[in-house]
């Protein structure tokens, strides 16, 4: 008597475990996805120094990139930015370049909230649907139109529904 696989044992386990791969590959792809979103929000920083400077100077959010003392929108770019876009106060990226083509062309927007007459005190920088934080004010509109599933934890989820 010889022990062994058969052909149909060998072809169902093969089934199975395809089976499983194809259910574990959306969940990579939405994990380099998060990543690169992630990756992306580095760059917002140029932009937040720039906001915190100017508000801390005038008082007021500034307008546009040149009012934050910023280059052009298109001129501020990294591996997955094709431009950042300051709005009052409102720092938005627009992701793209070598970034994944299902995030081409997609924004996600980080809005400075305050303490009302108060410009010594940082901006706390709140991304997409955040909460704002008690005695707080938010300032600019979320531009954010990334899916919830490819945004990082601190984009999603806490604000009070």
């Amino acid at each position: 008597m010889e022990r062994g696989f058969t052909w149909i044992e060998l072809l169902m386990a093969l089934g199975a475990l395809a089976a499983l791969l194809l259910m574990a590959i959306p969940a990579l792809q939405d994990s380099a996805l998060k990543r690169q979103v992630k990756d992306a929000m580095q760059l917002a920083a140029v932009a937040e120094t720039g906001v915190q400077t100017a508000y801390a100077l005038t008082g007021t959010m500034p307008p546009d990139n040149k009012t934050a003392g910023l280059p052009d929108p298109d001129k501020i770019v990294s591996q997955f930015v094709k431009n950042v876009n300051v709005a009052n106060g409102a720092v938005t990226l627009t992701l793209g370049n070598n970034a994944s083509k299902a995030l081409d062309g997609m924004t996600l927007t980080l809005r400075p909230a305050v303490v009302p007459d108060e410009q010594v005190v940082p901006i706390a920088w709140l991304c997409h649907d955040m909460a704002v934080p008690d005695r707080m004010q938010v300032q600019g509109e979320d531009k954010t139109n990334i899916p919830s599933k490819w945004l990082p934890v601190e984009c999603r989820g806490s604000k009070p529904k």
